[in-house]
């Protein structure tokens, strides 16, 4: 029997990548303005590490509210699609698989970021803490802030959301993506709706654990009627303990986040979602997830599984071997070696990440990393 290893091919949404090493998602602030549009710097960037077995872009706003930060891009105007047709003919010129990352970022926001300088929304009117969000103070200049008070969504409105995420998923489809993900993790609106400490709702999308997921539920099988349901991801960032309260509203850790996740996890089984993937946590000292919940995620969902999270290839050999998981995502690694896999295969060392240039800027510390001489 033939050891699977990362570089043995994998079986996604009806086509077979060529190896288990992903480019996460990764906000880099680089679309041109206005419009918040990908241009051709994007599409180098993207093209470089076409390598990958797997792509999923950067978080890319379904509409104007769901936007969070200064110039990250949209998948909702004619301009921002065909910007992202030049990015995905660049991929497929390479032979490379991409989604198209969903995002709508709730009540992380600002009303400098929002249509006439209105209130984000969210499922309740309660502030996000211990974030801040990145707002435009001139051209190429900006600043982090706090997050303005949302307001409440109504019922229909939320519904309308729901519509907006299939317009979205069409979108993707326009500009050439093989399948969508759903940002369902970080604290941003789907998580808003599955969290018990952002969601106070008392309709049909509050209170229980089954009403929380709703939203998510509605929202999955509305783009899977776009792309069916195999090329369609959802992400999640289950964490279990919190000691810096800084880092709650990444996962907004739940009371038993446990059942949580896995209850999730049987559900998007169920709806025959094509991937799941797990956004471990990233800070320094952070924790491992369970190996207790690695086991029950794998006997909940029956597709493939991706993480990510400061994974080295060491650690991804490791999780893959115990059959864990399937997917790998490397950000930063990926971000400052664009020939990953062949570094891998070879064994060749890897550049360090330039931590000064990870948000906005140029093409300095973006598409100017060397890959290593053949």
């Amino acid at each position: 029997m033939t050891q699977t290893t990362l570089f043995s091919p994998l079986q996604l949404g009806g086509f077979t990548l060529r190896n288990r090493i992903a480019l996460p998602p990764l906000t880099r602030c680089r679309s041109e303005q206005p419009g918040n549009i990908p241009g051709a710097m994007m599409v180098d960037y993207y093209r470089q590490r076409a390598s990958a077995g797997f792509m999923i872009t950067e978080g890319t706003q379904i509409e104007p509210r769901g936007q969070g930060y200064a110039w990250t891009p949209g998948i909702h105007s004619a301009a921002q699609i065909n910007g992202w047709k030049k990015v995905t003919e660049a991929v497929h010129q390479e032979g490379g698989v991409i989604f198209c990352q969903l995002w709508h970022v709730g009540r992380v926001s600002h009303n400098q970021l929002q249509p006439d300088q209105q209130p984000p929304v969210a499922p309740s009117a309660v502030a996000a803490t211990g974030v801040r969000v990145f707002i435009e103070t001139g051209p190429g200049e900006g600043m982090l802030t706090a997050p303005s008070t949302p307001r409440e969504l109504t019922t229909a409105e939320v519904k309308e959301i729901v519509q907006l995420y299939r317009k979205a998923a069409e979108n993707a489809k326009e500009a050439g993506f093989d399948g969508v993900e759903l940002h369902s993790a970080n604290g941003y609106l789907i998580n808003q709706f599955i969290s018990e400490h952002s969601n106070f709702r008392t309709d049909e999308y509050g209170g229980s654990l089954e009403n929380r997921l709703r939203f998510l539920k509605e929202v999955i099988v509305a783009v899977s009627e776009v792309f069916g349901s195999q090329r369609v991801g959802v992400r999640f960032a289950p964490l279990f303990t919190s000691t810096d309260e800084e880092r709650v509203y990444l996962g907004l850790v739940e009371s038993d986040p446990h059942d949580t996740y896995i209850s999730a996890a049987r559900m998007l089984s169920q709806l025959e979602t094509g991937y799941l993937s797990i956004a471990e946590a990233d800070w320094d000292n952070s924790p491992e997830l369970p190996e207790s919940f690695r086991v029950a995620l794998r006997d909940a969902f029956q597709g493939p599984i991706m993480y990510s999270g400061r994974y080295t290839q060491q650690k991804a050999e490791r999780v893959l071997e115990n059959g864990w998981g399937d997917l790998f995502g490397f950000g930063r690694t990926f971000i400052a070696n664009p020939d990953l896999p062949a570094r891998f295969k070879q064994a060749h060392p890897l550049n360090p990440v330039d931590g000064a240039s990870l948000y906005g800027g140029t093409r300095k510390g973006y598409t100017d990393y060397p890959v290593y001489p053949s």
